[in-house]
């Protein structure tokens, strides 16, 4: 049975690791998000979430956005490459529903599966 659980092990948590994240990345982007994604060592993906106070104001829509972003990854996890993923965020995407953001990210997660079977 697949485990579809978020423990601390799939978190990018320090600046180290996203400063890893950001110096090569592969990218997978749409008008509203951007996925930056590098290849670690581990055998399975984590993730780490910026978003930007000066892109999305109010604090519950950065955390609503925080939490779909978290949701996607944890259902998607097992389908995805062994990478570190940082999830960035643009104006604008505080006026995407939750479904319209879901199917965004979803979207998104699959690009990434395709660049890394590429690579």
């Amino acid at each position: 049975m697949v485990k579809l659980a978020f423990p601390r092990e799939l978190r990018l948590l320090t600046p180290e690791r996203f400063t890893y994240v950001f110096q090569q990345p592969q990218r997978a982007s749409s008008a509203e998000i951007t996925i930056l994604g590098r290849l670690n060592e581990l055998g399975h993906p984590r993730i780490g979430l910026t978003v930007a106070k000066k892109n999305v104001k109010r604090a519950h829509e950065r955390n609503r956005i925080k939490r779909l972003a978290r949701e996607s990854f944890r259902l998607n996890q097992h389908e995805l490459p062994p990478m570190d993923f940082v999830v960035l965020v643009r104006k604008g995407v505080a006026e995407l529903d939750n479904r319209e953001l879901t199917e965004a990210l979803g979207k998104l997660w699959r690009r990434h599966c395709r660049l890394a079977r590429a690579s």
